[in-house]
């Protein structure tokens, strides 16, 4: 499994065997190579699933929108705190101090 970003061809770049299209990521453009893809070349307006610089697949606006969310979703923070993360402090965590010395006792805190 790998993850995917949704992008929005721009333009065709000249020459590379029409390998090469500019796409629009989130507002940032980027060379992107389309080798991977089963018909290339692609056409201004279409939709794209990338990995690493790699077209894997057109998609839909639909499925582009759905990819982006997914994308926002997993960056966005827990609205509230699940039960087992309520106290983590360090003192109420098990800890080792590592020993200075090799006669000095290990102790647990």
């Amino acid at each position: 499994m790998c993850l995917g970003i949704p992008g929005r061809v721009v333009r065709m770049i000249p020459g590379n065997a029409d390998q090469l299209a500019l796409v629009d990521v989130l507002g940032a453009q980027r060379p992107i190579n389309l080798g991977m893809l089963d018909d290339p070349p692609v056409q201004p307006g279409e939709w794209l699933m990338i990995h690493m610089g790699f077209a894997l697949e057109r998609v839909d606006e639909a499925g582009a929108a759905a990819a982006l969310s997914g994308l926002q979703m997993v960056g966005r923070p827990f609205e509230d705190t699940p039960p087992a993360c309520e106290d983590s402090s360090p003192s109420s965590r098990a800890t080792t101090r590592i020993p200075a010395d090799e006669d000095e006792e290990v102790r647990y805190a």
